[in-house]
Protein backbone atom coordinates (compact mmCIF):
# COMPACT_ATOMS: atom_id res chain seq x y z
CA UNK A 1 0.00 0.00 0.00
CA UNK A 2 2.80 2.38 0.91
CA UNK A 3 4.57 1.86 -2.42
CA UNK A 4 1.32 2.37 -4.32
CA UNK A 5 0.64 5.60 -2.46
CA UNK A 6 4.17 6.89 -3.09
CA UNK A 7 3.85 5.99 -6.74
CA UNK A 8 0.58 7.83 -7.05
CA UNK A 9 1.98 10.91 -5.37
CA UNK A 10 4.81 10.90 -7.91
CA UNK A 11 2.26 10.61 -10.71
CA UNK A 12 0.37 13.61 -9.31
CA UNK A 13 3.56 15.62 -9.15
CA UNK A 14 4.48 14.75 -12.71
CA UNK A 15 0.95 15.55 -13.90
CA UNK A 16 1.11 18.96 -12.25
CA UNK A 17 4.60 19.76 -13.49
CA UNK A 18 4.22 18.43 -17.01
CA UNK A 19 0.54 19.14 -17.60
CA UNK A 20 1.12 21.53 -20.47
CA UNK A 21 3.49 19.14 -22.26
CA UNK A 22 0.96 16.32 -21.92
CA UNK A 23 -1.78 18.59 -23.23
CA UNK A 24 0.30 19.49 -26.26
CA UNK A 25 0.78 15.83 -27.17
CA UNK A 26 -2.85 14.91 -26.43
CA UNK A 27 -4.65 17.74 -28.16
CA UNK A 28 -2.53 18.18 -31.27
CA UNK A 29 -2.36 21.57 -33.05
CA UNK A 30 -2.92 24.52 -30.75
CA UNK A 31 -4.99 27.64 -31.14
CA UNK A 32 -3.12 30.92 -31.60
CA UNK A 33 -1.65 32.47 -28.46
CA UNK A 34 -4.07 34.74 -26.60
CA UNK A 35 -3.01 37.98 -24.83
CA UNK A 36 -4.45 37.17 -21.40
CA UNK A 37 -4.40 39.76 -18.62
CA UNK A 38 -1.92 39.30 -15.78
CA UNK A 39 -3.17 36.75 -13.24
CA UNK A 40 -2.35 35.93 -9.63
CA UNK A 41 -3.79 32.45 -9.02
CA UNK A 42 -4.23 31.14 -12.55
CA UNK A 43 -1.24 29.87 -14.51
CA UNK A 44 -2.31 30.62 -18.07
CA UNK A 45 -1.02 28.44 -20.88
CA UNK A 46 0.57 30.23 -23.84
CA UNK A 47 -2.05 28.57 -26.02
CA UNK A 48 -5.56 27.37 -25.13
CA UNK A 49 -6.35 23.85 -26.30
CA UNK A 50 -9.70 22.24 -27.23
CA UNK A 51 -10.94 19.35 -25.10
CA UNK A 52 -11.88 16.06 -26.79
CA UNK A 53 -15.64 15.39 -26.92
CA UNK A 54 -17.12 14.38 -23.56
CA UNK A 55 -20.51 13.71 -21.97
CA UNK A 56 -21.06 13.79 -18.21
CA UNK A 57 -24.27 13.27 -16.24
CA UNK A 58 -25.29 16.31 -14.21
CA UNK A 59 -26.93 16.23 -10.80
CA UNK A 60 -30.35 16.94 -12.34
CA UNK A 61 -30.00 13.92 -14.63
CA UNK A 62 -29.29 15.88 -17.81
CA UNK A 63 -26.16 15.45 -19.89
CA UNK A 64 -23.30 17.93 -19.84
CA UNK A 65 -21.69 17.58 -23.24
CA UNK A 66 -18.95 19.30 -25.18
CA UNK A 67 -19.92 22.85 -26.07
CA UNK A 68 -22.39 23.33 -23.22
CA UNK A 69 -19.78 25.13 -21.14
CA UNK A 70 -19.13 27.63 -23.91
CA UNK A 71 -19.76 31.30 -23.24
CA UNK A 72 -18.35 31.28 -19.71
CA UNK A 73 -15.00 30.83 -18.03
CA UNK A 74 -15.29 27.56 -16.09
CA UNK A 75 -13.29 26.18 -13.18
CA UNK A 76 -13.22 22.36 -13.14
CA UNK A 77 -12.36 20.43 -9.98
CA UNK A 78 -12.23 16.63 -9.57
CA UNK A 79 -13.22 15.11 -6.24
CA UNK A 80 -15.73 12.92 -4.41
CA UNK A 81 -18.32 13.46 -1.70
CA UNK A 82 -16.65 11.18 0.86
CA UNK A 83 -13.45 13.24 0.62
CA UNK A 84 -12.37 14.19 4.16
CA UNK A 85 -10.37 17.34 3.53
CA UNK A 86 -9.18 18.51 0.10
CA UNK A 87 -12.58 18.53 -1.60
CA UNK A 88 -14.59 20.44 1.03
CA UNK A 89 -11.73 22.89 1.55
CA UNK A 90 -11.43 23.56 -2.18
CA UNK A 91 -15.18 23.91 -2.73
CA UNK A 92 -15.38 26.29 0.22
CA UNK A 93 -12.67 28.51 -1.31
CA UNK A 94 -14.41 28.40 -4.67
CA UNK A 95 -17.73 29.31 -3.04
CA UNK A 96 -16.10 32.39 -1.55
CA UNK A 97 -14.76 33.29 -4.98
CA UNK A 98 -18.22 32.81 -6.51
CA UNK A 99 -19.66 35.24 -3.96
CA UNK A 100 -17.13 37.84 -5.10
CA UNK A 101 -18.11 37.71 -8.77
CA UNK A 102 -21.90 37.41 -8.25
CA UNK A 103 -22.40 40.95 -9.57
CA UNK A 104 -21.25 39.92 -13.05
CA UNK A 105 -24.09 39.37 -15.55
CA UNK A 106 -25.39 35.81 -15.55
CA UNK A 107 -24.72 35.55 -19.28
CA UNK A 108 -20.94 35.77 -18.73
CA UNK A 109 -20.54 34.92 -15.02
CA UNK A 110 -17.81 32.29 -14.42
CA UNK A 111 -18.91 28.78 -13.57
CA UNK A 112 -17.61 26.15 -11.18
CA UNK A 113 -17.92 22.48 -12.19
CA UNK A 114 -17.39 19.75 -9.58
CA UNK A 115 -16.84 16.32 -11.17
CA UNK A 116 -17.04 13.27 -8.91
CA UNK A 117 -14.55 10.51 -9.74
CA UNK A 118 -16.39 8.09 -7.41
CA UNK A 119 -19.46 6.99 -9.42
CA UNK A 120 -19.85 3.82 -7.31
CA UNK A 121 -21.01 5.85 -4.31
CA UNK A 122 -21.74 9.30 -5.75
CA UNK A 123 -25.12 9.33 -7.46
CA UNK A 124 -26.12 12.44 -9.42
CA UNK A 125 -28.50 13.41 -6.61
CA UNK A 126 -25.80 13.02 -3.96
CA UNK A 127 -23.22 15.11 -5.81
CA UNK A 128 -25.81 17.82 -6.41
CA UNK A 129 -26.70 18.04 -2.74
CA UNK A 130 -23.01 18.03 -1.81
CA UNK A 131 -21.92 20.72 -4.27
CA UNK A 132 -24.93 22.97 -3.69
CA UNK A 133 -24.28 22.94 0.04
CA UNK A 134 -21.21 25.06 -0.76
CA UNK A 135 -22.77 27.25 -3.46
CA UNK A 136 -26.11 26.95 -5.26
CA UNK A 137 -24.59 27.86 -8.65
CA UNK A 138 -21.97 25.10 -8.66
CA UNK A 139 -22.46 22.55 -11.42
CA UNK A 140 -22.02 18.91 -10.38
CA UNK A 141 -21.54 15.91 -12.66
CA UNK A 142 -20.12 12.39 -12.88
CA UNK A 143 -19.96 9.50 -15.37
CA UNK A 144 -18.75 5.92 -15.67
CA UNK A 145 -15.09 5.31 -14.88
CA UNK A 146 -13.79 5.08 -18.49
CA UNK A 147 -15.48 8.37 -19.37
CA UNK A 148 -14.11 10.01 -16.24
CA UNK A 149 -10.61 8.72 -17.01
CA UNK A 150 -10.74 10.24 -20.50
CA UNK A 151 -12.10 13.52 -19.17
CA UNK A 152 -9.43 13.71 -16.47
CA UNK A 153 -6.71 12.89 -18.98
CA UNK A 154 -7.87 15.72 -21.24
CA UNK A 155 -7.24 18.11 -18.33
CA UNK A 156 -3.88 16.56 -17.48
CA UNK A 157 -5.40 15.11 -14.26
CA UNK A 158 -5.38 11.62 -12.73
CA UNK A 159 -7.34 9.71 -10.08
CA UNK A 160 -7.16 6.28 -8.49
CA UNK A 161 -9.23 4.12 -6.12
CA UNK A 162 -7.35 3.29 -2.90
CA UNK A 163 -8.86 0.35 -0.90
CA UNK A 164 -8.93 0.65 2.89
CA UNK A 165 -7.87 -1.98 5.41
CA UNK A 166 -11.36 -3.45 5.58
CA UNK A 167 -12.06 -3.40 1.85
CA UNK A 168 -12.28 -7.22 1.56
CA UNK A 169 -15.19 -7.29 4.01
CA UNK A 170 -16.67 -3.89 3.12
CA UNK A 171 -16.55 -2.84 -0.57
CA UNK A 172 -17.28 0.75 0.46
CA UNK A 173 -14.10 0.97 2.54
CA UNK A 174 -12.00 2.90 0.06
CA UNK A 175 -10.88 6.40 -0.79
CA UNK A 176 -10.08 8.20 -4.03
CA UNK A 177 -6.73 9.83 -4.71
CA UNK A 178 -7.05 12.56 -7.32
CA UNK A 179 -5.32 15.61 -8.74
CA UNK A 180 -5.93 18.64 -6.57
CA UNK A 181 -5.43 21.33 -9.23
CA UNK A 182 -8.31 23.22 -10.84
CA UNK A 183 -8.65 23.28 -14.63
CA UNK A 184 -9.51 26.64 -16.20
CA UNK A 185 -11.63 26.51 -19.36
CA UNK A 186 -12.10 29.57 -21.53
CA UNK A 187 -15.45 30.65 -23.08
CA UNK A 188 -14.72 28.40 -26.08
CA UNK A 189 -14.48 25.37 -23.78
CA UNK A 190 -10.71 25.09 -24.23
CA UNK A 191 -8.21 24.30 -21.51
CA UNK A 192 -6.56 27.67 -20.95
CA UNK A 193 -4.77 27.27 -17.62
CA UNK A 194 -4.51 25.73 -14.18
CA UNK A 195 -4.88 26.83 -10.57
CA UNK A 196 -2.68 24.91 -8.17
CA UNK A 197 -3.06 24.80 -4.37
CA UNK A 198 -2.96 26.48 -1.97
CA UNK A 199 -6.10 28.23 -3.16
CA UNK A 200 -6.91 31.84 -2.29
CA UNK A 201 -10.48 32.86 -3.03
CA UNK A 202 -9.70 36.57 -3.47
CA UNK A 203 -6.95 35.89 -6.01
CA UNK A 204 -9.12 33.38 -7.89
CA UNK A 205 -12.05 35.80 -7.98
CA UNK A 206 -9.87 38.67 -9.18
CA UNK A 207 -8.39 36.54 -11.95
CA UNK A 208 -11.73 35.22 -13.15
CA UNK A 209 -13.21 38.72 -13.16
CA UNK A 210 -10.28 40.04 -15.20
CA UNK A 211 -10.46 37.14 -17.67
CA UNK A 212 -14.24 37.48 -18.00
CA UNK A 213 -14.08 41.21 -18.59
CA UNK A 214 -11.27 40.79 -21.16
CA UNK A 215 -13.28 38.19 -23.06
CA UNK A 216 -16.41 40.34 -23.02
CA UNK A 217 -14.71 43.27 -24.76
Amino acid sequence: MFNKKIGFILVLALAAGLGLLAAQKYFGPAAPATPWPATQAVTMFPQARPLPPFSLRQSDGTQLASGELNGHWTLVFLGFTFCPDVCPTTLAELAQAQAQWKDLPDSIRPRVLFVSVDPERDTPTRIGEYAHAFHADTLAATADVPTLENFAKSLGFVFMKVPGKGYDENPNDYSMDHSSAIGVLDPQGRLAGLIRPPFQSRAIAADMRALTETSAK
